[in-house]
């Protein structure tokens, strides 16, 4: 089994898709990363069948070349972290857990905001049949 930047590679997909499963590493990033290894591995192999010096040369340039996994969470986290303790927009946004990229939150923004919650309708309903 292949371990690339501490994620296993599903055996029988393609080294070009299953690259993508690397957080931080897309299906163009991972077509980039293979294009600039083409005498070395085959896009089209699959990673059951890559030899134990081809996992060490892709782990070798991603590791050297790219940020993923760990380091790169962190960076996204401490990059979160700073706009909300400089109080941007965007930081207040994240805060106030709404979108954060313009769109709208009258009628829609359920993704971000989550589940519905009423407001007084339950109220009405339970002081309703205490009047009759």
């Amino acid at each position: 089994m292949a371990r690339i930047a501490g994620v296993d590679l599903p055996r029988d997909k393609k080294i070009g898709i299953a690259l993508a499963y690397v957080y931080g590493i897309g299906r163009p990033m991972a077509k980039k990363i293979l294009a600039g290894l083409s005498a070395q591995i085959d896009p089209e192999m699959r990673v059951k069948d890559l030899t134990e010096d081809q996992v060490g040369l892709l782990n070798n340039v991603i590791s050297k070349e790219y940020k993923v996994e760990g380091e790169l969470r962190r960076e996204i986290t401490a990059n979160l972290k700073r706009y909300v303790e400089i109080n941007s927009y965007r930081g207040y946004r994240h805060r106030r857990n709404l979108p954060v990229r313009g769109q709208r939150t009258r009628t829609n923004g359920r993704t971000r905001r989550g589940r519905r919650r009423t407001v007084g309708s339950a109220a009405k309903a339970a002081a309703a049949p205490a009047k009759a």
